[in-house]
């Protein structure tokens, strides 16, 4: 929060504070927008100034998961390193071309599953230039799409035995084991992604009322039923392995410091991890094949796109739609006749 003063009087403050210290550094930037209290140390260079605010932007005012940040600053950074590759940062230089010269030279070099975020970043980067006043047009609108196509893949995912692999390959003699485990099961069994597992608190369980308070993307809020299975793994994790420590997240590091997880990547780590250990092979090793993987075997048992797109709590249909490629016995009934073929 602003301590009620008014956001004009912050920008002052702040601009003049960072041109103080790139000026230490014999720099400047054109821009400052007001700083958190726990704003970092300085850096050493304009451009990283520019990173750290956009970051500050990312979490304070748009309110994005941290995964979020780490996953748009590489590809900002770069745009930045493309663009002013010498002298400082002047973005009321910025102009069409060279927006468009990034992103065909990123098209070049990264799959068409990174694509979308890759235009999504540089989007919200120069949104975050206009927030603030760097730039006067909004040049968002002058980022070309790379071309995707909708629906064109197959979801990754395991059979329910393989994941029953993974699950019971975990030591649940250990610590670690029973923590993990835990971890696993609240991926295969109600889907949630890697960083609403990250954020999960002591006080999102509510032991009572059998639920579960899931905070998900873009801060959106949801309870769900804790199954039995579940439950009872967390309760003796909580009571047998989890270190004492003054952390509200119920899942905490095994080494020190005892806190919990940094952000989702160590999620993703953890089941590639126990994926290796089960012996289990997949070309997709991150968190959300166990998601993918309840979806199917959902669909497969019968559930309808409309009840996984409640579990998995999906905004749009179209996002569960792309589980319907997987239901062959339903694809197999309208399926065309194959010209000359048997009859």
């Amino acid at each position: 929060m602003v301590d009620g003063r008014t956001i004009h009087t912050l920008q002052e403050e702040s601009r003049e504070a960072t041109q103080r210290r790139c000026r230490s550094f014999g720099t400047h930037v054109a821009y400052a927008p007001s700083w958190p209290a726990e704003a970092p140390a300085s850096p050493t260079t304009a451009q990283q100034i520019a990173l750290e605010q956009f970051q500050h932007y990312l979490r304070q005012v748009r309110g994005l998961a941290e995964g979020t940040v780490t996953k748009y600053t590489p590809i900002v950074r770069a745009f930045l390193a493309e663009t002013f590759s010498v002298g400082i940062p002047d973005f009321h230089q910025i102009s069409a071309g060279d927006i468009a010269r990034f992103v065909q030279h990123q098209a070049e070099r990264i799959t068409s599953r990174d694509a979308p975020t890759v235009v999504t970043a540089l989007r919200s980067f120069l949104r975050h230039l206009l927030h603030y006043g760097a730039v006067d047009t909004d040049l968002a609108a002058c980022v070309p799409t790379i071309a995707t196509w909708s629906l064109s893949n197959v979801p990754k995912f395991l059979p329910a035995e393989q994941i029953q692999r993974v699950l019971d390959s975990c030591d649940r003699d250990t610590a670690s084991g029973k923590r993990n485990y835990c971890i696993l099961l609240l991926l295969a069994r109600l889907g949630l992604r890697a960083g609403e597992v990250v954020a999960l608190t002591l006080d999102d369980i509510d032991w009572e009322e059998g639920v579960v308070t899931v905070r998900g993307k873009g801060k959106r809020v949801a309870q769900m039923p804790l199954p039995a299975e579940v439950g009872a793994a967390i309760a003796v994790y909580l009571r047998r392995a989890r270190p004492a420590c003054s952390s509200r997240r119920v899942f905490i590091r095994e080494k020190a410091p005892l806190v919990g997880f940094a952000n989702s990547v160590a999620i993703c780590s953890l089941v590639d991890r126990a994926l290796t250990k089960a012996g289990v092979e997949s070309a997709y090793r991150g968190s959300h094949l166990f998601r993918h993987s309840l979806a199917t075997t959902m669909l497969k048992h019968g559930a309808s796109l409309h009840e996984i797109g409640d579990l998995l709590r999906h905004r749009r249909p179209d996002t569960t739609a792309i589980y319907a490629k997987v239901d062959l016995v339903s694809l197999r009934s309208i399926a065309l006749p194959w010209p000359g073929g048997a009859r």
